[in-house]
Parts: structure tokens; sequence; C-alpha cells
């Protein structure tokens, strides 16, 4: 039981560093803990991407125009099968201007040499406010 609090853990950490430069407009948090294999599902778009080489061309195109103030993520839970790792969280970034933005995420991960990869990520828009 401990050992998978330490995964729990470690998993969160992953996210949040990730989108810690995120917020200053560096992807590259997330292409770093991304498996080869990834799959990318985001609402802008109207296919799937199907791996970190495509991954990769896609966010150089967002490289620098991401930027936010400070973000949450607001009940992250973790579920650990084996060595899968499943992260889901409801997200708000806080810019400048405006309200914040929100997103509901879905990260699965992959122990792979006791490092955790993402092997696919899906990102949804949040319509209703949070209570």
């Amino acid at each position: 039981m401990g050992e998978q609090l330490t995964d729990e853990h470690e998993v969160v950490a992953l996210e949040r560093a990730a989108l810690e430069r995120w917020g200053k407009g560096d992807p590259g948090g997330f292409l770093e803990i991304c498996a080869p294999d990834v799959v990318y599902f985001d609402p802008s778009l109207e296919r799937r991407i199907d791996g970190l080489a495509a991954l990769t061309r896609y966010y150089e195109g967002l490289w620098g125009t991401v930027s936010f103030e400070r973000f949450e993520l607001i009940n992250p839970q973790v579920q650990v099968v084996g060595d899968a790792a499943i992260l889901t969280f409801n997200y708000a970034s806080y810019g400048a201007a405006g309200g914040p933005s929100r997103w509901n995420c879905t990260e699965v991960f992959r122990r792979e040499a006791d490092v955790w990869r993402i092997i696919q990520t899906h990102w949804s828009y949040t319509i209703a406010k949070r209570a």
C-alpha cells in the first residue's frame, strides 16, 4: 500500500511540474515525460495525434504562446493497476485577463524501468462552473 501512495504522489508531481512549465510557454515538460508511443486528444484538433514525434511537432507551434499566472489541479485521482496509472482531474488556469480556463483531463501513465511515462492524454473543455 505504501508503494501505491508513492506512485500516486509521483504521478501527480510529474503532472504539476509539466503544467508549471506549460504556464510559462514551455511544453517541453510534457514532452520529457511522454513515451514514444504516446497518443494525444485535444478538443481543438480534428484527429488524435499519434507518437512523440508528431506531438513534438504540434507543441513546437505552441511554444511561447501559452501563459498563465497560476493553476489548480482540482480533485486529482490516481488509479494504479500494475505498471499503469490513470490520473484524472479537473483543471483551471488563471491568466492576467478574464476568468479561469477550465478543463477535464485524463492522463494514462506506464511505468518503464521505474519511470512513469504518459502513453495517453485526453483534454476536454469544462462548461459547467465549479460548485
